[in-house]
């Protein structure tokens, strides 16, 4: 049997998070409106535990990406596939991560997507050359380290 996952991320600010990581990996940021309006007419959260987003309701502590291939709930916009979810945490990040995502970039284009990325918000933690390979850690806006193949 294989299980149905997500990769959850903690964040300072998921949307931003959320934003960031749609445009890195061609993703889109799931639109869950409709349950959240849901929500919100049954009197079920605040209007508090909201935010607008991308011009509609969205939860203020929470934001996904999805593979735009990938299946998705259309009552709850929810990925069925591929996906990572930001979950606003009070503590900032301490440390290095346990996971991370490796980007891999066209054959020759490593260089020219680490430039893309830094226009997107990330910076360059290192370069790194070994006899396995070459690569560029990255972080994202909010610290987290993922990797340039």
């Amino acid at each position: 049997m294989t299980l149905h996952w997500k990769l959850v991320v903690d964040a300072a600010d998921p949307h931003t998070q959320a934003d960031f990581w749609a445009e890195a990996l061609g993703y889109l940021v799931e639109d869950n409106s409709r349950i959240v309006e849901q929500v919100l007419a049954h009197g079920g959260v605040p209007v508090e535990a909201t935010v607008e987003s991308h011009g509609r309701r969205a939860w203020r502590d929470l934001a996904a990406v999805r593979h735009p291939d990938d299946p998705y709930d259309e009552n709850t916009g929810g990925g069925l596939g591929r996906r990572i979810l930001f979950q606003r945490v009070p503590e900032a990040k301490t440390g290095k991560n346990r996971l991370h995502i490796d980007v891999h970039a066209a054959p020759g284009g490593r260089d020219a997507e680490t430039e893309r990325l830094l226009r997107l918000g990330a910076t360059v933690v290192r370069h790194v050359k070994e006899a396995g390979g070459e690569w560029v850690v990255m972080a994202d806006p909010e610290g987290n380290e993922f990797c340039v193949q």
